[in-house]
This record gives C-alpha cells, structure tokens and sequence, in this order.
C-alpha cells in the first residue's frame, strides 16, 4: 500500500508502522544532484524516535537504504527509492485496537474504508511513522535548495500554551534557520525551552499529551513560484503540510482576522533593482506565487491521541460500549519530532515549484 502526491515531482509513500520497513519513491529530480549521506542522516536523527526524554521510548537508527536512483552520490534520472527498516516494534501493544478504535486517531476510519483488513499494529500506513520517509525525499530537496541559495528551517512556535517569539517575517535569515536545525529543542527564545519540555513532562506524568504548533520559513526564494488556483504555493504546501498526520491547521502570514485592509496589506518599494515590500504580513506569497519575500507560516498540532488514561470507546465487532486503555509507547507531544517533517514538506513543496520555473532565472550556486 502506498500513498503517492503527484505534481512536477511524484512522491510515493509506503509500508506501516510495525511492517518490515517504510519508505518512499521521489521522481522527477534532475540527474547529476549530490546527496550528502551525512547531512541526510542528521536531518533523519532529529525526526527520530528514542533519543529525548520528551519522545516515545521507541528507539530506531533510521537509516536509509537505497535501492534505485542513486550512483556513486548522484541522482542517475531513475526514481529514488529508499526504505529504513523497522527493528524496535511491539506489535502486541495494538492487538485490541482492531476492534477497539482509539479516539482521535485513524483506527475508526481505517476499519470503515478498509473494512477490517487494515494493519492495525502502530497504527499501520495511517502512523506518524511513515514520516521517516517523508523526511529521506525533504531531506534530499532541502540539500537541492540550497544549491539555489534556499533555505528552509522551522521552531517550535507553542507547546500547549507556552509559545516561543515569532519570526520577523521581514527579515528572517539563513543564519537564523541554520541554527535552529542544530538545536535539540529549537526555539528563538531560548529562555522558553524548558517551561515547554515541563509542559510536556508534565502530560506525560498525567498520562495525558499536549499539542502545539511550528513555525516554519523559507528564505532565497525569488518571485514568481507557484501558479494561481489550484497551484498556489499554500496549495503545494498545504497538501503536503497535511501529510503529516498530527497537523490539523495552517496559517500563512500575519493573523489577519481583526485587521483592516490598511493594517494588512504590505507596501511596496524599490530597494535597488529589486521590488520588496516594507512589511511581510502576506508571509511571501501573493496570488498563490511567491513575492520574493521570505515564506512564513505556522502549522498547528493536535495533542497525542494514543494517552494513558481510560477513554470510552466501542467495540466494533459487538457494538458494546468499552473502556479502552491503550498500551504502547508514543509521545506525549509530537511537536519537537515533527519540526524537521514540516521543513521536509516544505522543502518538497518549493523544489516542485522550482522544477516548474525557467531555471535560466535563478542562480545556481556550485
């Protein structure tokens, strides 16, 4: 079973939770693109299982295996496929969950479409697992933009309702971002780290889980990416934002609901032979195209749904009410580990919109 996005780029998912391995299948990259191993995994560490106190005991190396689409370093122009092998799995945790949903996640809705066939194990295809591959294809694309002088990074903007300071949107930077991606809990406000990793010890001493949102931004981009309707840079990046399944909303930009047209809107002006605008409240996209600004938005995260306390549930097979405690090891907040997942769909998501875009127009850095 697989999941598949399709645009200039086609991007695959596949495998479950507990099942031997998951992984991905990434067409449409130029032949002749470097991938740094290195870097790739370091990027796959900080999405990881098992390395904080403040994530799931589950530990996995995820490591990347390539089987297609790379020689000596190289994209060769086949697809890239790359799978990380399952080795930490419980299966018998979830066997009741076949026929006793958890609330707030997928295992109703999975039963329904699926009619009873689905892996239930770790949630199956429908786990945040499955992000590991979503991070090999991002984690690729990220080393892609920044040839092009690119730069996505992202910070965890709240945890319950602890929240970090924003980005200015005006003039966030590649600095900025870098050092947010070497940090174990990235935040701006570095005061703000442990009120939030409290938070989090804090549900989890309840049995209990907490959500939050993410921040995320993108700097380098030049005007023009993305197309109008149903190619909208918030079109691209929302469709795979949601990829993600613990996310439940986006906002692009400045809040906007109580301000005027007059407070909204950002002027423009000359700087040089570039055309910016004094403001960045439209987070760098007009249009469904980028403005050249820097790209800013916020992705909310839904509190854990697999939670130590006892929940009402049913049994599907009887009908009966039932009270489900749910064994298993997961996060009481996804939060921190979902930080690198937004910046690997949005760096998959600008790459598409690259693919799209004169390359005569943008300036490759060697």
């Amino acid at each position: 079973m697989s999941s598949t996005w399709q645009s200039r780029l086609t991007l695959s998912i596949f495998g479950q939770s507990h099942g031997s391995a998951v992984g991905m299948t990434l067409e449409g990259l130029p032949a002749g693109e470097t991938i740094d191993m290195d870097i790739l995994q370091a990027f796959l560490n900080r999405r990881a299982p098992g390395r904080f106190p403040w994530t799931t005991p589950r530990t996995e190396a995820d490591v990347p295996e390539f089987l297609s689409g790379v020689v000596n370093g190289r994209t060769c122009g086949a697809p890239i496929t790359a799978i990380i092998r399952n080795q930490n799995t419980r299966s018998e945790d979830y066997d009741k969950l076949a026929d006793i949903p958890r609330p707030g996640h997928a295992d109703f809705t999975a039963h329904m479409k699926h009619k009873g066939f689905q892996d239930a194990a770790g949630g199956g295809h429908f786990s945040g697992r499955l992000t590991a591959a979503l991070c090999i294809a991002g984690g690729i694309c990220i080393q892609l933009l920044a040839r092009y002088g690119i730069f996505v990074g992202a910070h965890i903007a709240s945890i319950g309702h602890i929240s970090d300071l924003p980005f200015d949107a005006l003039c966030v930077s590649e600095t900025e971002l870098s050092r947010l991606r070497d940090m174990d809990f990235p935040v701006l406000d570095a005061s703000i780290a442990a009120p939030m990793i409290a938070e989090i010890e804090k549900a989890k001493s309840e049995e209990d889980s907490v959500g939050g949102s993410i921040e995320c931004a993108a700097v380098g981009l030049v005007p023009g990416l993305g197309d109008p309707i149903f190619g909208g840079m918030e079109n691209r990046l929302s469709n795979l934002i949601f990829a993600i399944p613990a996310v439940k909303g986006i906002e692009f930009g400045a809040e906007f609901e109580t301000l005027r047209g007059s407070e909204y809107n950002d002027p423009f002006y000359h700087d040089g032979e570039t055309i910016r605008t004094r403001s960045n409240r439209h987070g760098g996209i007009l249009g469904g195209i980028t403005s050249g600004m820097p790209i800013v938005f916020k992705a909310k995260v839904k509190p854990t749904p697999s939670i130590g306390k006892p929940q009402e549930s049913v049994s599907l097979s009887s009908g009966a009410t039932q009270q489900l405690l749910i064994s298993g090891r997961h996060d009481p907040c996804i939060v921190p580990r979902a930080v690198p997942c937004i910046e690997a769909a949005t760096a998959i998501a600008i790459t598409d919109a690259l693919m799209a875009h004169p390359i005569s127009n943008m300036c490759y850095i060697n």
